[in-house]
């Protein structure tokens, strides 16, 4: 049923200094279409709902049911729950893979196996317990046909017992699971209890690591950062989505038209208020986004590189004829189809530059889930606002796994803030009106909307040279001066967009640099160095391109600057040493590309190994 440890070291330690409490990592590996999810999430919320911060992460395959799938649980008293290299329990479902899972285990981890998969161990430094999974399910679940779908949640009830899961907390994260479904969910729970019952009566607990209940998730939620999106979608006024389905942005645009159905739907009619299209490919939903911009809607497509590879002419057309749109582009690895299912930031290049010709592009880089919800809301505000293409960059780590977070914060009431539209009482006051002239100096001109009931709203939008009345022209120095009206747009953007979050230590002469998703891991990674190292860092989270200030600022300060990136070309490591090169040298990049989610050890290497090689230099 189990074995004992023969790593005397780490059972020696664990009953010296007590078991772990609310710290650990929990690896499952199952197969594809297997039910296994269900299970983990009951397993992921049952912890969470114990008041314990709790992250879960999925690596599954591109395509095909049956292929191997892991799901990754951190569980971590003081909310560090980026993805870390080491698991202290696997769960082994899967005869595939067991044999490489079993191999990347340090001794003294907990393994809890189907007993069909025992002789697949050749290890004798691991704590085993083999588990009949065919036989519990058997019990669980009399109708064969669901049992392949339901055994899954009995290693759920196996480790409840081991870990001192409250089985109320099981039961509810089960109904919440299956919460439409109320005779799964009776099944489900009952499979739960027999894994329990049956660790209750052959094995004993875990004398390592133990949860308890906590205060430190209260009044948390968790979410997937696409999720997130698509509600700041919604609060942020978006009324028009095209898109074409591509991994891993789909679901930002399946619960964006779930929430449209359900709250833009005029309750005296029965019409819907909003319009939503599946497009034959990605230039086609670019296409629609920009016509309904030009219309007056707030517009917005998401999809993943290839689909903004060809997005990229659509892409000039907003930024030089100033239609607003929003793109969220959830970043896989590429290039070309690359793999769909791993996440990078490997698009960051790419998207800032998006067309040819002079073109750049704002973009607002989420570094949380919080920051998806508020910053798909801000894009299609400040799209507006610019009268240009807004681009968010999430990636799948943040868009498809499951974070902790604050609950969101509801959005001002009052009318949205339109940007410089010009009514028809507007013309009459005004006089004037010339579509792309520069009254501010912001090098933002003011546009009509389609519709508007006066004879001089009316004006061309075309994407050849224009003047500023938006006649065609071809005049060298007209050119000239909208290409450098364009520019000085970009440039007020820089004080519109999210400012980086700077943390500093007093006495630091090392930066650390990042963005997106890496920097929760870049988050325990400095408290890793001070604490094991004795080095201390300061950090810059850019939030948004173009740069302002105090990123300059901030590399001024420092000796030396660590850019942590998720790409092989050290891709926003270039952009800041293009736009700043005059600290380009202090610039030095940890690139991490293998499509996993970046992990805070592999920071704290690559930092402590530099710093001890310029010690000891002479």
């Amino acid at each position: 049923m189990s074995s004992t440890v023969t790593d005397e070291k780490t059972s020696t330690s664990a009953l010296e200094s007590g078991p772990l409490i609310n710290d650990a990592v929990i690896k499952i590996a199952t197969k594809n279409g297997s039910g296994s999810q269900s299970a983990n999430l009951i397993l992921l919320h049952a912890i969470f709902g114990m008041g314990i911060p709790v992250s879960g992460k999925n690596l599954f395959p591109s395509n095909i049911a049956g292929l191997p799938t892991w799901f990754t649980i951190r569980v971590n008293e003081h909310g560090w729950l980026a993805q870390r290299s080491r698991s202290d329990i696997l769960i082994a479902m899967n005869e595939k893979t067991i044999e490489e899972d079993l191999r990347e285990l340090s001794p003294g981890t907990t393994v809890l196996m189907n007993e069909s998969l025992k002789r697949f161990v050749t290890r004798e430094d691991l704590r085993l317990y083999e588990v009949p999974f065919s036989t519990l399910v058997k019990e669980a679940c009399p109708d064969t046909r669901l049992r392949k779908l339901v055994v899954n949640v009995v290693y759920v009830g196996v480790l409840a017992w081991l870990l001192d899961i409250d089985m109320k907390e099981i039961q509810a994260a089960t109904d919440r699971q299956f919460s439409t479904k109320p005779a799964a969910a009776k099944i489900n729970h009952g499979a739960a209890t027999v894994g329990y019952e049956w660790a209750r009566e052959n094995v004993e607990k875990l004398d390592h690591l133990r949860l308890q209940r906590s205060d430190q998730a209260t009044d948390k939620i968790i979410i997937e950062g696409n999720e997130a999106a698509a509600l700041g979608l919604l609060f942020g006024g978006a009324s028009v989505l095209a898109w074409y389905p591509i991994t891993p942005s789909s679901s930002i645009c399946e619960n964006l038209t779930e929430y449209f159905h359900k709250y833009r739907t005029d309750p005296e009619t029965g019409k819907a208020t909003f319009a939503v299209v599946q497009a034959e490919d990605e230039i086609a939903s670019i296409g629609i986004v920009l016509g309904a911009g030009w219309a007056g809607a707030r517009s917005v497509t998401a999809t993943a590189g290839p689909g903004l590879s060809l997005m990229a002419e659509m892409a000039g057309l907003s930024y030089f004829a100033e239609i607003p749109a929003v793109i969220i582009d959830v970043q896989r690895m590429g290039p070309s189809t690359g793999l769909p299912t791993r996440t990078s930031q490997g698009d960051i290049a790419f998207a800032y530059q998006l067309s040819h010709g002079d073109c750049r592009h704002v973009l607002l880089i989420p570094g949380s889930v919080e920051e998806c919800y508020e910053f798909s809301k801000m894009a299609l505000e400040l799209a507006e606002h610019l009268q240009t293409l807004v681009i968010v960059m999430s990636d799948l780590d943040l868009g498809m796994n499951k974070w902790m977070a604050d609950p969101f914060e509801p959005p001002a009431s009052g009318p949205l803030a339109r940007g410089k539209i010009l009514t028809a009482e507007d013309l009459d006051r005004v006089g004037e009106f010339e579509r792309y002239r520069d009254v501010d100096g912001d090098g933002i001109p003011y546009r009509t909307l389609p519709g508007t009931d006066h004879p001089k709203s009316p004006y061309f939008t075309r994407g050849t040279g224009h003047n500023p009345k938006g006649d065609y022209t071809e005049d060298s120095k007209g050119w000239k001066e909208n290409i450098d009206r364009l520019s000085r747009k970009f440039e007020t953007a820089r004080e519109l967009t999210p400012q980086p979050i700077i943390e500093e230590i007093e006495g630091a002469t090392i930066g650390v640099i990042a963005y997106g998703s890496s920097d929760s891991a870049v988050k325990e990674a400095r408290h890793l160095l001070l604490e094991d190292h004795d080095i201390a860092t300061s950090y810059l989270r850019i939030r948004a391109l173009p740069f302002s200030g105090p990123v300059q600022e901030f590399i001024s300060r420092y000796d030396s600057i660590y850019l942590v990136e998720q790409n092989r070309d050290a891709q926003m490591a270039g952009i800041l040493k293009a736009e700043f090169p005059d600290v380009a040298a202090k610039i030095g990049s940890i690139l991490h590309y293998d499509g996993l989610p970046i992990n805070a050890e592999s920071i704290v290497r690559h930092i402590a190994a530099h710093q001890a090689e310029r010690i000891s230099q002479p």
